[in-house]
């Protein structure tokens, strides 16, 4: 692949087709990147760890390190920023997260996201930084919000696959996403983020994208699985990482260890630990005791 992106200016593997800038560089020794203005951080999130301990000893203090991979790390139950103060505690932590698919992104369409940094001075520079003509970030100084929204959406995208590969119709769909909505603002909350950061592009924006289109790596896993497939059917041949997939089991020990209601991620995650098949979440859902739609 680096061969390829360095002559031929083409990553076939994941973005086929689109021929990328001549500024770009290619590398595997993370020593080229020790005077970097900003590192932006896509690994898998079950490999974040990994990757910036790697990246740690040329990792200068101050350093703006960018997070934009979506997941809480299993085992630790650890956001991504956590992740970061562990292994470089001296970087300024940043997260790019929001409706944005990779290959539309690098097609040059239109799409919007949010920036989130402690640091609201640093916050606006990263994003004019990152800014062009149709690439716009939105600035914002509550990382918990902006990484729950990202880590659980990949969750419930799996669910509204599900969905979709049932035949259970719109109105399934709709319901899946205001109620997975509702399931990520209680984490968020707990967490100590804010329902209102929740409630822009890196939460409810990036949920209706992942939710909504085959294209999501997520969605199409469950599409999978609502059509009958295996867990292990659905994922064979898959170069990409689902997140969802990666991130579910621990989405559900983290919810019950902050003792929060989450019956979609649950459930989602029971289907693919195969401890429940497709049907039985779908009853246990609809069966579940009637309650005030604010709780």
């Amino acid at each position: 692949m680096i061969e390829s992106i360095r002559t031929r200016r083409m990553n076939d593997a994941f973005l086929p087709g689109v021929e990328l800038d001549s500024a770009i560089n290619v590398t595997s020794d993370l020593a080229d990147l020790a005077d970097c203005d900003l590192i932006l951080a896509v690994p898998p999130a079950q490999h974040m760890r990994a990757t910036l301990q790697a990246f740690a000893p040329y990792a200068r203090p101050g350093l703006p390190i960018i997070l934009c991979s979506k997941g809480i790390e299993r085992g630790s139950l650890k956001l991504m920023t956590d992740v970061l103060a562990e292994t470089i505690p001296s970087a300024t932590a940043a997260v790019l997260s929001g409706p944005s698919f990779a290959a539309e992104v690098a097609r040059g369409l239109p799409s919007a996201v949010t920036l989130a940094c402690a640091d609201a001075a640093m916050a606006e520079a990263l994003a004019g930084a990152l800014s062009g003509p149709v690439f716009r970030p939105y600035y914002a100084d509550d990382l918990i919000g902006a990484e729950t929204g990202g880590a659980l959406k990949n969750v419930l995208a799996i669910a509204c696959g599900i969905v979709e590969g049932r035949e259970l119709g719109r109105s399934a769909h709709a319901a899946v996403i205001t109620r997975g909505y509702a399931e990520i603002v209680r984490v968020a909350t707990a967490l100590g983020g804010k329902a209102e950061t929740v409630a822009g592009l890196c939460g409810v924006g990036d949920l209706v994208l992942t939710c909504s289109s085959p294209q999501s790596r997520n969605m199409s896993l469950g599409l999978a699985l609502g059509q009958g497939l295996s867990v292990e059917q659905a994922l064979e041949g898959k170069r990409s990482v689902a997140e969802g997939y990666e991130s579910a089991p621990a989405v559900r020990e983290l919810t019950r260890k902050l003792g929060v209601d989450t019956p979609i991620c649950e459930a989602t995650a029971a289907v693919l630990a195969g401890e429940l098949t497709v049907d039985q979440a779908i009853e246990s859902l609809m069966s579940r005791p009637l309650k005030p739609e604010r709780e």
